[in-house]
């Protein structure tokens, strides 16, 4: 274990970093959180640090890079709202990237974690509205979760238009229902321990959408089987219903959680997982040929590196022995901006109309893209129940392939190459 894993001191006199909820998560529970551009933080789960620290050095190309441990506490700020910064552990440093949050909005309108939906801050609030305002959120707080909680269930496919204009990525700040979900729950359960503990270890990781423009992300909940060794019955037997009741029983796979933008109708579609979970095995094709289309056509030209990349992974997995991901997705994430390709005798005055066409509607906020720019990204997340025989407190040491993982990417290939063939490719 690192340094960092083994100590909460924080370091003295360092300044802090304000976590921004993370507006591109479409799945999982676990709540994710921005640390700055590259870099994502989510809450320490002992077996995931291990499986990072551990993980063999031919599928780190297919998860997200390991950037180290911070330290999370609740502060207030001037106007007595909650947030979460994070500071480096001592002995550390080698680890966290210690930046501000320079690239962000001023602080007078920085988005900060409430129990209510995120909202930008008041500049003007007296101590006396704040306290009225703060007695009647905690009155609601029993119940206000469950009731949006409820509203996401039943909301399981949503849409929302986005200007055309500006940055789209900026829009979906206050608009990706998932993500508000997860910050919600997360913060509740923070607060409530808030007398007893202020204090949590949190991972970095990479961001693997920060380099897209609009990223379109489908969360996939890969394998057969999704409990741990060490589960509950009780839990055990919910993983196995859910299973048994969706497409992983079937296929290996099913849909845990999608964003894509359709420039057709300047739209952006969020699924959730309890859409997911009541798919054929004919709806979640139709969901992944939706997840590739853009409103007005399929992207034909995504396909060949998703199945290349997938191959890839499924041989770096045939030869993991011992492994096995269970309750672990596979993201594969896209630009849903589309880019014109320029050719190599491209002179520097057609580079320079590209870049002006880009602020103009009627070139449909297209900008150069680099030549050998990456167009599409398969990676593994989520490994707090992964289990293998270097982890030498587990009472359970599998033998061989992680089978249903390696089913689960078969049915995915041939899939997309179903797709791919039907669509002319």
């Amino acid at each position: 274990m690192s340094p960092a894993f083994r100590t909460m001191d924080v370091e003295p006199r360092t300044k802090g970093i304000l976590l921004e909820p993370f507006v591109h998560q479409v799945g999982g529970h676990s709540c994710v959180l921005r640390f700055n551009e590259t870099t994502l933080c989510k809450p320490l789960v002992p077996r995931e640090h291990q499986f990072y620290e551990t993980l063999p050095a031919e599928m780190r190309k297919f998860t997200p890079q390991y950037k180290g441990v911070v330290s999370v506490r609740f502060e207030e700020d001037e106007d007595r709202n909650l947030c979460l910064i994070a500071y480096p552990l001592k002995g550390d440093h080698a680890t966290v990237d210690i930046v501000d949050n320079s690239d962000c909005e001023p602080k007078s309108k920085l988005l900060r974690w409430t129990n209510k939906k995120q909202h930008v801050l008041e500049t003007e609030k007296s101590p006396k509205d704040w306290v009225r305002q703060h007695r009647k959120e905690e009155k609601m707080k029993s119940h206000k979760l469950e009731e949006e909680f409820e509203w996401l269930k039943k909301s399981e496919v949503l849409y929302y238009s986005v200007e055309k204009k500006g940055n789209i990525s900026s829009q979906l700040k206050h608009y990706n229902p998932w993500s508000m979900k997860c910050h919600q729950q997360q913060l509740q359960r923070m607060k409530e321990n808030a007398k007893h503990r202020n204090q949590y270890k949190f991972i970095l990781l990479e961001n693997l959408t920060s380099r897209y423009e609009v990223p379109c992300v489908l969360d996939l909940k890969m394998g057969t089987r999704q409990h741990g060794d060490d589960a509950s019955e009780e839990k055990a037997a919910n993983q196995i219903r859910k299973c048994q009741q969706s497409t992983s029983a079937v296929i290996g796979v099913r849909v845990c959680g999608m964003q894509v933008y359709q420039a057709g109708t300047g739209q952006l579609m969020f699924m959730n997982k309890y859409h997911g979970r009541k798919l054929s095995v004919q709806g979640f094709k139709e969901a992944l040929f939706q997840f590739f289309h853009n409103g007005r056509y399929l992207r034909r030209e995504l396909l060949g590196p998703v199945l290349k990349k997938l191959t890839e992974l499924k041989a770096v997995l045939e030869r993991q022995e011992s492994y096995r991901f269970y309750s672990s997705s596979l993201l594969v994430i896209y630009d849903g901006k589309e880019w014109p390709d320029v050719t190599l005798d491209s002179d520097a005055e057609d580079l320079e109309d590209l870049s002006e066409e880009s602020a103009d509607e009627s070139a449909g906020a297209y900008a150069y893209k680099p030549i050998g720019a990456s167009s599409v990204d398969v990676r593994m997340i989520d490994f707090a129940h992964t289990t293998c025989r270097l982890y030498g407190e587990d009472s359970v040491v599998h033998e061989g392939q992680d089978a249903g993982y390696i089913f689960g990417l078969q049915s995915l290939i041939d899939i997309v190459t179903e797709i791919s063939e039907e669509s002319g490719e």
